[in-house]
């Protein structure tokens, strides 16, 4: 197959780094010209920086701004007006006794985890729909189906994420655009190692560590072992090309079998 996304402009959110940053890097290869996002100038700075040397024939760009606030969302429109490509990728997780999930920290999640690719959405749907094409890709998890006991708040809201992209995707029917989700599994990022560590002996080596959390907090995965990045970001660059032109309103799993379910 090939994924040929020249002549596509793809914005993605929380691109700085892991999960995003590789599906900048997917997206790049496939030729896109890449909008990286993140509330830092610096680390937005670091990431287009390290795109352009890894890719020197694609556009990249990076508008630091934060999506969690309509003013972020304004100064991104301003400087982006239209994408052929959205990818939701921004999220916060952590853990944390479900007795003692706050009302603000609900809230955080919300805003950070459904309300910000909701009003991106919102921002950008209108224009592809007008195009005649496009694809928006929220990146979920396995917790939207799984939810964890350690973590209910981020489970909760990434559920919500799913009933998002498929409401988007019947908003979009018959317009040449399509809305998917993709269920990112137990992924191995800098933030998962520190959460891993939260949750097993912190003087284990990283490998010995990643086995230990599988087998203890991850049992049911098939794959027994953590997902790289770029196998997610895989999928997402499948999911942006014109060769996923049937697929919409599906929530797409890339969880190394980790939901029991003989369904996608």
């Amino acid at each position: 197959m090939q994924l040929d996304l020249s002549g596509k402009t793809a914005l993605v959110t929380g691109s700085t780094s892991g999960i995003g940053l590789a599906i900048a890097h997917g997206l790049a290869k496939a030729g896109a010209t890449v909008v990286v996002n993140g509330r830092s100038a610096d680390r937005v700075a670091d990431a287009v920086s390290g795109l352009r040397d890894a890719h020197p024939s694609v556009s990249v760009m990076g508008i630091d701004a934060d999506v969690t606030t309509q003013p972020g969302v304004d100064r991104l429109l301003a400087e982006i007006p239209a994408v052929d490509v959205l990818v939701n990728n921004l999220g916060i997780f952590g853990a944390v006794p479900a007795l003692e999930i706050t009302d603000d920290e609900w809230r955080r999640y919300f805003d950070t985890n459904v309300l910000a690719a909701a009003r991106l959405i919102r921002s950008y749907l209108p224009g592809m729909i007008e195009a005649g094409w496009g694809r928006v890709i929220d990146i979920a998890s396995d917790s939207a189906v799984v939810i964890p006991a350690e973590m209910i708040h981020y489970g909760v809201s990434k559920t919500a994420l799913l009933a998002v992209s498929r409401g988007f995707a019947k908003a979009a029917a018959g317009t040449g655009v399509t809305v998917n989700s993709v269920i990112a599994g137990p992924t191995h990022t800098g933030g998962v190692e520190d959460f891993v560590y939260e949750l097993v002996d912190t003087s284990l080596p990283w490998e010995e560590a990643q086995r230990e959390f599988m087998r203890l907090h991850r049992p049911q995965s098939l794959l027994q072992r953590l997902i790289e990045p770029e196998e997610i970001a895989n999928m997402v660059v499948y999911l942006a090309s014109p060769l996923a032109s049937a697929t919409t309103g599906g929530a797409l799993r890339v969880d190394g079998g980790y939901v029991d379910s003989i369904l996608p």
